[in-house]
């Protein structure tokens, strides 16, 4: 089985087909935080660039984000940031 990053690079590639992607874990600056961040992977940065962001809300795009992992929000992850700019936004 592959890591919950690698799962969610996989997941979030083959749905939205990024121009640029960056996941990052961020569980070590949450050890005291909750169970999830002592076992690690639960705590993630999305940094993501696509075009299926093109005229979507913030909103729409974290939905857009969020729909993409499916079953790893509600097992896995604990908490994602989510930074999700169309091509034009990027610079």
């Amino acid at each position: 089985m592959s890591s919950v990053k690698q799962q969610i690079v996989d997941r979030l590639t083959q749905a939205l087909s990024p121009d640029r992607l960056a996941v990052t874990d961020d569980s070590a600056l949450h050890a005291g935080h909750s169970e999830q961040a002592r076992a690690g992977e639960s705590h993630f940065t999305v940094e993501i660039v696509s075009d299926a962001f093109t005229g979507q809300t913030r909103v729409q795009r974290h939905r857009l984000v969020n729909q993409a992992l499916g079953d790893l929000m509600k097992a896995q992850v604990h908490a994602l940031a989510i930074k999700a700019k169309a091509p034009a936004e990027a610079g």
